[in-house]
């Protein structure tokens, strides 16, 4: 009997030792991350700056200096709406000073956007838009149809490569684009 009690005396500590040892036993973990999104937002209100040049053809858009290369320095406002992944639509403002040839003007454009996020930082996209030209006191309505590059640089700023075909509403039977405006610009993203 006293062979049989010590068994289970000693049966019974050995369970409540492992048990002991399984609840002490620590395996550690690392805490799951918190979801960030990848690649940059390209929806919401941006602002920024452009510099260029306006290749005007013979005859060119009227205001501008026919037949000559101009100056062109402006700025830009607009706004970005994601509308399906990865199709982005937007609106955007451009006023720009154009100089050089002795004929400095105004180029002020309301473009409409659609473009396509190719990459996490790259947005390509093609644009349309009507506005004026002022040169003089006189203003001439023209078109503009292009397109061009986004590459973000940062979480807030990116820059573009725009080219821009102009034509005006003049009516005669020039070409159907007259000039062209090629730029680069820096924006800074709300």
């Amino acid at each position: 009997m006293f062979v049989r009690s010590l068994s289970f005396g000693v049966a019974a500590a050995a369970l409540m030792v492992s048990g002991a040892q399984a609840a002490d036993l620590m395996i550690p973990t690392t805490p799951q991350p918190v979801y960030q999104a990848n690649g940059f937002s390209w929806e919401g209100l941006y602002a920024g700056i452009e510099a260029g040049g306006v290749f005007n053809g013979t005859p060119g858009v009227v205001g501008l200096s026919a037949g000559n290369t101009q100056g062109v320095i402006g700025g830009i406002v607009g706004v970005n709406f994601i509308v399906a992944d990865p199709i982005v639509l937007g609106l955007e403002v451009q006023g720009d000073y154009v100089f050089g040839s002795g004929n400095d003007s105004g180029l002020f454009l309301a473009l409409a956007h659609v473009g396509v996020v190719a990459t996490d930082n790259v947005l390509v996209y093609a644009a349309a838009g009507a506005g004026a030209v002022t040169n003089s006191g006189t203003s001439t309505g023209v078109y503009a149809l292009g397109g061009g590059v986004d590459v973000a640089v940062t979480d807030s700023v990116s820059v573009r490569g725009e080219i821009l075909g102009l034509g005006d509403f003049d009516g005669g039977s020039d070409d159907f684009f007259e000039s062209a405006k090629a730029t680069v610009g820096v924006f800074y993203h709300f």
